[in-house]
């Protein structure tokens, strides 16, 4: 029986090193991104992220190691590698002097083939229809980074490679600029999204790579990564009719820890037996659970937890 191909991942990159002198901005990266995901490279300001695109993209040579897009190897077979990819390193750049659309004619000429007839839906695409003949020293930052999201779909990408494209905008361009990369990955464009923001992270990927001075340090999906345990019990958040009264109760609980008291109510960490055992007991003393609910750990916190504190060795 014939084996049945396997398409290649739109991104493939194993052992992927570039040193600057006796800095190593990127050491042994690797990373799979299948098809159709939101995949999150998150790490702190020069943690080696935009150079780690620039390797994917063929920009620069890596000192080691090798990065396929769609199996093809940019540094082997150039511009023809990047068929069906697309996307901005850093911020995009336009003549300033000309119109939007202007612009966009200009790289769709560049491209060749039907781009230029993708211009009118690529506008559409980015809220800019209504602005294309305004000249783009303009606009604003936001419109900016959405122009360039707009000659990124000139390609008609499989793959969109985004470096920070929320950076520098106000929060309601950043919630703009969200929505849109939702609306490209619904319509199965599979999108890398480079960012220092965990919040925008967890709203928008579906696995995530972290990585720390260069290195990766967690790969995996990102639900599997808020619900690790960190080798403690399962954090809890108990709402009440009476919480002083449910803190006296916690507290002679041996089964309970890093019990606390906030606003919200009281959390503390236990496991399920325990906290069945906790029910039964405020039954006892005729106080109501309100809400006794998971703490998941926030991305936030894990990222703190893997990117600060010593390196790993």
């Amino acid at each position: 029986m014939a084996a049945v191909a396997t398409a290649a991942p739109p991104i493939e990159a194993r052992g992927l090193v570039k040193r600057y002198g006796e800095l190593t901005a990127v050491d042994h990266v690797d990373l799979t991104v299948e098809a159709g995901s939101v995949y999150g490279y998150l790490g702190p300001n020069g943690a080696g992220k935009t150079t780690s695109l620039r390797m994917l993209l063929g920009l620069i040579r890596p000192d080691e190691g090798s990065a396929r897009l769609f199996g093809h190897d940019p540094l082997e077979e150039g511009a023809a590698a990047l068929d069906g990819v697309a996307g901005f390193v850093e911020a995009p750049r336009f003549y300033p002097y000309l119109s939007g659309r202007r612009n966009l004619e200009l790289m769709a000429a560049l491209d060749g083939g039907d781009a230029a007839d993708r211009i009118d839906a690529a506008l559409e695409t980015v809220g800019l229809a209504g602005r294309d003949g305004d000249k783009v020293k303009g606009y604003s930052h936001g419109m900016k980074q959405r122009l360039g999201i707009g000659a990124a779909l000139l390609r008609d990408p499989r793959l969109l490679l985004l470096d920070e494209p929320t950076t520098g905008l106000d929060p309601a361009g950043m919630r703009d600029m969200r929505e849109l990369v939702r609306r490209l990955a619904a319509d199965g464009i599979t999108v890398l999204l480079s960012s220092h923001l965990m919040g925008e992270v967890e709203e928008l990927c579906d696995r995530v790579a972290i990585v720390r001075s260069g290195r990766v340090i967690y790969e995996g999906e990102l639900d599997a990564l808020l619900h690790r345990a960190s080798g403690q019990a399962q954090g809890w958040r108990l709402r009440t009719t009476d919480d002083q009264a449910a803190w006296d109760v916690c507290s002679y609980r041996p089964g309970l820890s890093d019990l606390t008291a906030g606003r919200d109510g009281l959390t503390f960490a236990a496991d399920e037996r325990e906290v069945a055992q906790l029910s039964l007991a405020l039954a006892r003393r005729d106080i109501a659970i309100v809400a006794l609910v998971p703490a998941v750990a926030s991305l936030e916190q894990l990222f703190f937890e893997l990117t600060e504190g010593e390196e790993p060795a």
